[in-house]
């Protein structure tokens, strides 16, 4: 039997959805193919010990699982809880009403439970682009998926729930989180405050002339004169930042999963502190550009 379950995959910060086929057929072996990392390759022993810790099995047939489109290369273990739904809903141990409509990405631990994953955010907007009803992820990313307006998140800690959700038709909790609320509540509370140095008025009136002018600043001194300091607190001066960028900062940390469990938007402009040491081709990414290292090079444009 054939089932088909979506799920996503990012690259840079915009997410691609991918169709995991399952196919159940007579003989044995497990094959998974369509460009899968090793992460994804193991994948099989994480969810063959979770499935067996909650009272479900890999069956022991041919199981034939194609991640498509085949020519996109797919990273990481956040396709495990997609897998190991796929798996259950073509082998006919759970029902599968109405699992086409949704998002579902996680990765497991050997118990069941779902552990968080990166880019929950670029997810859920191309999620709600194509027209998918909900997305199903790991509780610690609900927050920052919710964010998108005019889709249902589904936040879970374990596996059980979503098999109750699809076999036993029992209701998932609902994140919902008020965009423009949340928003102006970061706004008004910024993590380092400018108004927390005290002394240092010279540095601080230069501060605030490069703040309001949209210069640039230079800050040179021996180890512990403040330096560090001040420039953590320069964004809390800084005109604030629009929805629009808010969004597209907050995608950026998604990505690289720099977004706490009980942090949403991130509304203040971003402060990043590389080490003094650190060279040109460093500070810029160089070689080859992977998520961390964009990372570097987006938010440097929003600081600057």
């Amino acid at each position: 039997m054939l089932k088909k379950i979506y799920g996503s995959a990012v690259f840079g910060v915009e997410a691609h959805t991918i169709t995991i086929e399952v196919n159940v057929d007579y003989g044995i072996g497990y094959h998974l193919v369509g460009l899968p990392d090793n992460a994804i390759k193991e994948s099989n022993f994480r969810i063959a010990a979770a499935l067996q810790n909650n009272g479900y099995k890999i069956p022991g047939k041919k199981l034939i699982i194609n991640m498509s489109p085949a020519d996109m290369r797919k990273e990481g273990s956040a396709y495990d809880l997609p897998l190991a739904m796929g798996i259950l809903a073509a082998s006919n141990q759970i029902k599968e009403m109405h699992i086409e409509r949704y998002i579902i990405m996680g990765e497991l631990s050997l118990d069941g439970t779902v552990q968080s994953i990166k880019g929950a955010l670029p997810i859920a907007i191309k999620a709600l682009e194509e027209g998918f009803e909900g997305f199903i992820l790991p509780k610690e990313n609900a927050k920052e998926a919710a964010i998108v307006s005019g889709l249902k998140v589904y936040g879970v800690e374990h596996i059980s729930e979503v098999i109750d959700c699809f076999d036993n038709n029992t209701p998932l909790e609902q994140t919902i989180v008020d965009t423009r609320a949340e928003f102006q509540k970061s706004l008004d509370h910024p993590e380092f405050d400018f108004s927390d140095v005290k002394g240092q008025e010279s540095i601080k009136r230069c501060m605030e002339i490069a703040a309001s002018g949209g210069h640039n600043i230079i800050l040179i001194g021996p180890p512990g004169a403040g330096k560090t300091m001040l420039a953590k607190r320069l964004p809390s001066i800084l005109p604030p930042m629009t929805l629009h960028e808010a969004l597209e900062t907050t995608k950026i940390h998604s990505v690289v999963g720099r977004i706490g469990a009980q942090k949403g938007l991130i509304a203040q402009r971003p402060f990043r502190s590389p080490h003094h040491t650190i060279s040109n081709v460093a500070l810029v990414g160089g070689g080859v550009i992977r998520n961390q290292e964009r990372f570097h090079c987006l938010i440097m444009a929003y600081c600057f």
